[in-house]
């Protein structure tokens, strides 16, 4: 394309915005939603929008360790400045091949996410970005630079600056400012610099040395040592401050050979394998631990079933109650958090909301029940992907020094979902089987995301990632440490790469090289309809994996039964009213106890009833003991009778009444004989019932009409409950729709604001609303009619909200104009008294 052919140079960076095409605008607006909240009027507007110091922060953010770079070196370098100078910067002299290669890329994402606007010749970086990666005193710069020669002289004396110029070498100018662009000139003129070095002292060089990575300010004396005196007289230390100096910027790009980094990282760490494990084994792990995840989740919500934990004042379980859940579910206290915080999120437990506030699992957790495992399995996993509750700060402090407590305030952090995804991703990159270590897997999220606010939320994205491996093992989506089948289908993840001749199943130690001569395109977050069709395909992976359910015990002479494995439904509620569990693991055992049996005959179960429940799911006979035990507890179940006086006891033996009174336990209950079958209490029928059962009876609670009552299990239930929504980590990206519309209007806003108008008629290009009266308005709108002219309009809406359109006027009537509106790219009316003005616009507008 010669030079007349090319189109003009933009001069900004809404010109820069204008010249792309609908598919570049909106790349930008996917990679940056926070530029359409709302969605600007035209691209002027965006422009500035995206030159906004939160909008720049937060772009900036998310950039790539090697692309971040890239603007920092833009960042110190002429503004503007050629693509040359910034690959010098980026390369060094020696021009490394890597940088070479991968400087094109890291430009382009540059200008894709509107942070450097122009051609290859005039790069500049956005100036906002510029003033937060620019070096200062206050703010140093990664890059360890100082300031220019220009800006350390600024307050210089003008016989100074001669002073350092003449002993430099150069000759004296009549300015201070051709001075200081001589002695520039000089610092980056290599091989005069190189000669100037060459008669340097050899200490002075070593000062040099010592600044020249960064920070590049040091102290010295009101007299300095004759090292520091040979730099200062040439300008190669220069004073900032009474006691400062600093190594000026293009000395110090010298000295490193024109590096504008000590490290530039043009490719990302590669994600190692420590382990390789058959794909087989890796499953069949990971459906192991599925099941256990399931089984501990039960657990959880059973021993919550009849109200769980009080609610603090403050909100949350209290370090007791999380204590307790642990050693119900024998787990570590962080695991016992996860594991609330994962049935939280799922929406199985929630607040009962009563004045009493108790926590209790909620009318979904039943439907749950009774989904097969591998669902069950994927609602947790697809919760605790989108999750942004943070069980791992669990016990940490918030901002003012308060504990965080689990199902409490403060634990939502919104970047927790995109470290999960990420890191599963960076599994799925591996080969079926492989398992990275930790330290691999860190270092490549610290390249993908570099900066932060500051170094706590630096170590938090750390640890978000770690408990991210940890929590994926805890659930099955992965098994040993890689990525398993259905966590790969859980992600919407191809199919894994094939491992080479070298990646044979190896021991735990050994290495598997892994060789990554390109970025792996990064796996998006999937919508939710996309996750539901993605989690679906995870369970049916996982339900063959996952055991059988059993129909049946076996049944021991030590009042044990021994489930080998797990239990249908019906059994394992039945058995969990009937016995207690004694331990677990690969097998269950439960222990029959008096209490137990009490609490089945509780439940409304009759002692023939439990024989034949035993019989039918015992592979083994029901052993002596057993049975012995059972008819004893149904014999004297029911015996004794406790209902509403203050509470009363009857029975029909009197004896028992008589050994009930003479029994020294009971004289808290305050009873006293009323009839030979009755005695009255001053205790309430619940503390009674507790009292005698303490005593070694089995008395059966009744109703007012003298009816035994019946305690079922499952008693308590929540008023239906929605799960936590996840904090968003920002305005959500659009959907193709919603960008469709945004790029229409913007577009059209900006043809509302770039039109040429006649001369004289109206404002143009200022961004204020054309001004005329009510009369000349309607005339101009009908001789519009009448010709199918376009015009430009200033519109208020009903909002007070003020708007520029370019409309096609079809009919004036009634005190209202209809026209085509090019800006909303549809047929409007609008009432003509909400017209600001109107103005024709130029024969030769586009």
């Amino acid at each position: 394309m010669s030079t007349e052919d090319r189109p003009p140079a933009p001069r900004s960076l809404a010109e820069a915005l204008r010249a792309r095409g609908d598919a570049a605008l909106g790349a930008l607006l996917r990679s940056r939603p926070d530029l359409i909240t709302p969605v600007p009027t035209d691209l002027t507007q965006l422009a500035t929008r995206a030159g906004t110091r939160a909008s720049v922060v937060r772009a900036l953010e998310r950039l790539d360790r090697f692309a971040l770079q890239t603007a920092e070196a833009l960042a110190v370098a002429a503004d503007p400045a050629t693509y040359g100078e910034l690959l010098g910067l980026m390369a060094g002299d020696d021009a490394a091949p890597a940088v070479v290669a991968a400087l094109p890329h890291a430009v382009d994402l540059l200008r894709e996410q509107a942070l450097v606007w122009g051609d290859d010749d005039r790069l500049r970086l956005v100036r906002t970005a510029r003033e937060l990666l620019a070096p200062s005193p206050q703010h140093p710069s990664p890059t360890g630079l100082g300031p220019t020669v220009q800006e350390a002289t600024a307050g210089m004396s003008p016989g100074r600056i001669q002073e350092i110029v003449a002993a430099a070498g150069l000759a004296s100018t009549h300015d201070s400012v051709s001075a200081v662009t001589a002695l520039a000139g000089l610092f980056t003129d290599r091989a005069r610099m190189a000669a100037l070095l060459a008669d340097a002292p050899a200490d002075s060089v070593e000062v040099l040395e010592r600044l020249v990575w960064g920070p590049p300010y040091g102290q010295v004396t009101a007299d300095p040592a004759p090292r520091l005196r040979w730099l200062l007289d040439r300008g190669l230390l220069l004073p900032t401050a009474p006691g400062t100096v600093v190594l000026p910027r293009e000395v110090a790009l010298h000295l490193r050979r024109g590096l504008a980094h000590r490290a530039p990282e043009p490719v990302p760490p590669v994600v190692e394998t420590a382990a390789v494990h058959r794909p087989q084994v890796v499953d069949s792990a990971a459906a192991g631990q599925a099941y256990t995840a399931l089984a501990t989740v039960e657990e959880l919500l059973k021993d919550w079933d009849e109200g769980g934990p009080a609610v603090l004042r403050a909100g949350g379980l209290s370090v007791r109650d999380l204590k307790r859940t642990a050693v119900a579910l024998d787990v570590p206290e962080p695991a016992a958090a996860f594991w609330v915080e994962l049935a939280y999120a799922a929406g199985l437990i929630a607040s009962d909301g009563e004045a009493d506030e108790r926590y209790a699992a909620t009318p979904a957790y039943d439907e749950w029940l009774e989904q097969p495992p591998a669902e069950r399995w994927s609602r947790l996993v697809t919760a605790w992907l989108a999750a942004t509750r943070t069980a791992g700060l669990v016990g940490g402090r918030d901002a003012k020094d308060r504990t965080l407590s689990a199902l409490g305030p403060g634990l939502d952090r919104s970047a927790a979902p995109e470290v999960r995804h990420r890191v599963l991703a960076l599994l799925a990159g591996l080969p079926e089987g492989a398992a990275p270590a930790a330290g691999p897997v860190l270092a490549r999220l610290r390249w993908e995301r570099p900066l932060r606010g500051d170094r706590r939320e630096d170590d938090l994205r750390g640890r978000l990632a770690e408990w991210a491996l940890s929590e994926a093992e805890l659930l099955g989506v992965t098994g040993r440490g890689a990525l398993s089948a259905q966590g790969r289908a859980l992600l919407g993840a191809p199919a894994a790469p094939a491992p080479g001749p070298e990646a044979e199943p190896s021991g735990p130690g050994d290495k598997l090289p892994v060789h990554h001569h390109h970025r792996p395109a990064p796996l998006t977050a999937l919508s939710p309809a996309e996750q539901a069709v993605a989690s679906a395909a995870a369970a049916r992976l996982l339900a063959p994996l996952l055991p059988e359910p059993l129909d049946h015990v076996l049944l021991q002479a030590d009042l044990t039964a021994v489930a080998p494995g797990p239990l249908r439904r019906p059994l394992a509620d039945m058995l969990g009213v009937l016995a207690d569990v004694e331990s677990k693991g690969g097998a269950t055992v439960y222990r029959f106890t008096p209490g137990s049996v009490r609490r089945a005959l509780d439940a409304g179960q009759a002692a023939s009833d439990l024989h034949a429940f035993l019989a039918a799911h015992s592979r083994t006979p029901v052993p002596q003991p057993l049975a012995y035990l059972i008819d004893d507890v149904a014999r004297r179940h029911g015996h004794l009778r406790v209902g509403a006086a203050s509470a009363y006891v009857r029975c029909d033996d009197d004896a028992v009444l008589s050994e009930i009174l003479a029994d020294k336990r009971a004289a808290g209950l305050g009873l006293r004989r009323l009839a030979p079958t009755v005695l009255a209490a001053q205790a309430d029928p619940a503390g009674l019932l507790e009292g005698l059962r303490a005593m070694g009876f089995a008395p059966a609670a009744e109703s007012a009409e003298g009816d035994v009552l019946i305690t079922r299990a499952l008693a308590h239930r929540t008023p239906p409950r929605t799960a936590p929504e996840p904090v968003p980590d920002g305005p959500p990206v659009p959907d193709d729709t919603l960008l469709a519309a945004a790029l229409r209007a913007i577009r059209a806003g900006d043809l509302a604001s770039t039109t040429p108008r006649k001369p004289g008629t109206a404002p143009a290009g200022n961004g204020e609303l054309p001004r005329t009266g009510a009369a000349e308005t309607l005339a101009t709108m009908q001789a519009a009619v009448l010709t199918g002219e376009a015009l430009w309009i200033g519109y208020v809406n009903a909002e007070g909200a003020a708007s520029q359109r370019v409309i096609a006027p079809i009919r004036v009537e009634g005190g209202f104009v209809t026209a085509y509106d090019h800006t909303a790219d549809e047929v409007r009316t609008y009432p003509l008294h909400r017209i600001t003005g109107v103005a024709e616009l130029a024969d030769d507008a586009g």
